[in-house]
């Protein structure tokens, strides 16, 4: 099973900062306050040694060859896929693979099983604050079998409209694919009951974790999740790396996915037979590198704790909430019951690109824009919103420079 986070008294706030070697950088002269970790968070120095360490001591290709470094740099690819088991708590090492991020993962899964299963007249659902990366593959698809896409609404404070997504729900229904946590909102969705309610339908179920990886813990099998997906590089890892977390028997029933090495077992020009899982989604040299210190990041997130981390960023979106309410004009997008740290705003009379521009002026780094959630934006009548994204390096004083710097944006703007 997962380990079981417990809370601590209180974490060393400035020891963990002293651990991320960017956080010590200016920006224009200012000490940087770095905001934008729903894009993607910045890497301790573990992670960075342990690239470094790679490159410098066992660069190799891996699975294909049996000298000394091939066989390390396999054993530090394959610990990294044994990472992601008990991350996520996936019942067979098989049931992970590796991939470039979540996009890719819900690619996978689009032209594999939803190409091989979907038929005209088949609905998939989704709902209405996902990423462009969980809305165009499943458009694609549908278009190519003449299956039907569907769309959970969003109420006014920014919650999943569930009672709409049971009437959604139908014999034809063969997938439900939604965000955990909104990449632009903030808001934990009730991943649970609805997994539970798509099952009771016969539809299978896919979970866009990619904001919620590093904030929650993640038990598929508790969950019952059919597919899982994450990115390594919000959760203090590299880039460039992501999992698909799969059934096994899901798996094992689907076609390739990509064509090349190491995702076969015998190949003529008469037939091509494929490797089992979880090389039969693996095709090509992968990035060996950032996969073998994914580790690392994923072993530093365990050791803090995500229940620390999410009770120091709980602690961050609270005071970021009272204080920026304080401010004349401004109002909050996204007022869910369960959220995670970030808080999503527009300010009266201001467009979000030339606060984010003044917000680097002074060193604060926030993303603005409709944050790949464009029906999301449409939907609340806005053209983007100011995102202020919280990680468990950020601190009380940084808000407070966030505070100050919209309250001097707004001076001079208006």
């Amino acid at each position: 099973m997962t380990s079981t986070s417990v809370i601590q008294p209180a974490l060393d706030i400035a020891a963990i900062r002293s651990q991320f070697p960017i956080l010590h950088r200016e920006v224009k002269g200012k000490p940087l306050v770095y905001f934008d970790n729903a894009a993607t968070a910045q890497k301790p120095q573990v992670v960075i040694d342990a690239l470094v360490n790679y490159y410098s001591h066992y660069n190799a290709n891996i699975h294909r060859g049996i000298h000394t470094l091939a066989e390390e740099a396999t054993a530090g690819f394959e610990a990294t896929r044994d990472a992601f088991r008990h991350f996520v708590n996936a019942r067979h090492r098989e049931e992970i693979i590796i991939t470039k991020g979540t996009t890719e993962s819900i690619n996978l899964v689009a032209y594999t099983w939803a190409r091989q299963q979907l038929q005209a007249g088949d609905e998939v659902i989704i709902s209405g604050m996902e990423h462009h990366s969980n809305i165009v593959p499943w458009q694609i698809i549908c278009a190519e079998k003449q299956a039907s896409l569907k769309v959970i609404p969003v109420d006014d404070n920014g919650e999943l409209v569930l009672e709409e997504y049971y009437k959604l729900l139908t014999p034809r229904t063969k997938l439900v694919s939604v965000v955990h946590v909104s990449n632009a909102l903030g808001t934990v969705n009730p991943v649970k009951d609805i997994i539970s309610a798509a099952h009771n339908a016969g539809a299978k179920v896919f979970i866009d974790g990619a904001q919620s990886a590093v904030h929650l813990d993640i038990d598929v099998q508790e969950l019952d999740c059919d597919f899982f997906a994450c990115s390594v590089h919000k959760l203090y890892g590299p880039t460039g790396v992501g999992m698909l977390y799969g059934k096994k028997e899901l798996l094992a029933e689907m076609p390739v996915f990509l064509g090349g090495g190491e995702m076969i077992k015998e190949v003529s020009f008469e037939q091509t037979t494929y490797a089992d899982l979880p090389y039969k989604y693996e095709a090509g040299t992968p990035n060996i590198a950032d996969t073998v210190a994914t580790a690392a990041a994923l072993n530093y997130v365990q050791e803090i704790g995500k229940a620390n981390i999410r009770a120091h960023e709980d602690e961050l979106l609270q005071h970021a909430t009272s204080r920026l309410l304080t401010i004349d004009g401004l109002t909050i997008i996204g007022r869910a019951k369960e959220k995670t740290s970030l808080i999503s705003f527009v300010i009266d009379g201001i467009h979000p690109q030339d606060v984010g521009i003044l917000l680097d002026n002074r060193g604060i780094a926030v993303r603005t824009g409709h944050h790949c959630a464009q029906p999301l934006m449409a939907r609340f009548k806005i053209p983007g919103t100011i995102r202020a994204s919280f990680a468990v390096y950020n601190t009380l004083e940084e808000v407070d420079a966030l505070l100050a710097g919209l309250q001097h944006a707004v001076k001079l703007l208006r």
